[in-house]
């Protein structure tokens, strides 16, 4: 008799804030109160994990970092992905979230720490599809600078190449090398329909006046609104085979 399977992963790096977030935290509250909801939200995302393990139904894994944690939300559970899963819920199309994005990750946390749970996830017999995986990272890989950010494209190939075919990535809209070296990565992957892209650059907030947390660097509910209306017909082609709508169609995530 198989024994029943125990997720050991705790939705964290295993490294603390780094150290500019540690020295901007003691002089500005507003980065002192959003990085204190980073280890409650992390929390509250492992015991829903446990809990989604033992739920049946089409699994939707979340890789990333704390934009995919909803960091800055006004609830753990108030980010884009729950926006896009309660849209996609009301359209007749529930999903099981098992969400394994860390706050800090980087790329190479997604490929060696969050990539070997998701192949470790136990197959859903009652699923009616595969698991839709979704990735979002590579921001904090750009402002580590230094090699961390050098080393970004070569991640990325990584990151390509160690996920499962058909996989939602979002591309990096930042106007950075770095960052336009390891979207090319994604971009060729998915002209060759290894992997879906989505292009933040054209299909993310083109403005983040008033969609701020109080850091003002993680989203605040409406950003994360936005990031969910840039994801949400590709999780939805993944979901349903059919090709997503042009976005001017699409109305906010929950509308």
């Amino acid at each position: 008799m198989s024994q029943p399977f125990v997720l050991g992963y705790d939705n964290r790096t295993g490294r603390g804030p780094g150290r500019g977030v540690r020295l901007l935290g003691t002089v500005l509250p507003g980065v002192r109160s959003v990085q204190a909801s980073a280890d409650p939200y992390a929390s509250s995302w492992t015991t829903h994990n446990r809990r989604a393990l033992r739920t049946p139904g089409r699994r939707w894994v979340v890789l990333g970092d704390s934009m995919s944690q909803g960091v800055g939300a006004s609830a753990w559970d108030a980010g884009w992905v729950d926006q896009v899963a309660r849209r996609l819920a009301d359209e007749g199309h529930p999903l099981v979230v098992v969400n394994l994005s860390a706050t800090g990750a980087r790329t190479d946390d997604v490929v060696d720490q969050q990539v070997p749970v998701l192949r470790a996830l136990p197959h859903t017999e009652e699923a009616d599809g595969p698991d839709v995986v979704t990735v979002m990272v590579g921001s904090n890989d750009l402002f580590a600078g230094g090699a961390r950010r050098r080393a970004l494209p070569d991640e990325f190939a990584r990151l390509v190449e160690a996920l499962p075919r058909g996989a939602v990535v979002a591309s990096l809209p930042q106007p950075r090398t770095a960052a336009r070296q390891a979207n090319t990565h994604v971009e060729a992957a998915a002209a060759r329909g290894e992997l879906v892209m989505v292009d933040m650059r054209a299909e993310g907030p083109t403005s983040w006046r008033g969609r701020l947390a109080a850091d003002f660097f993680h989203p605040n509910d409406a950003g994360y609104a936005e990031i969910a209306r840039a994801f949400l017909p590709h999780v939805r082609r993944a979901v349903t085979g059919r090709a997503p709508l042009p976005l001017a169609d699409e109305g906010p995530p929950g509308a």
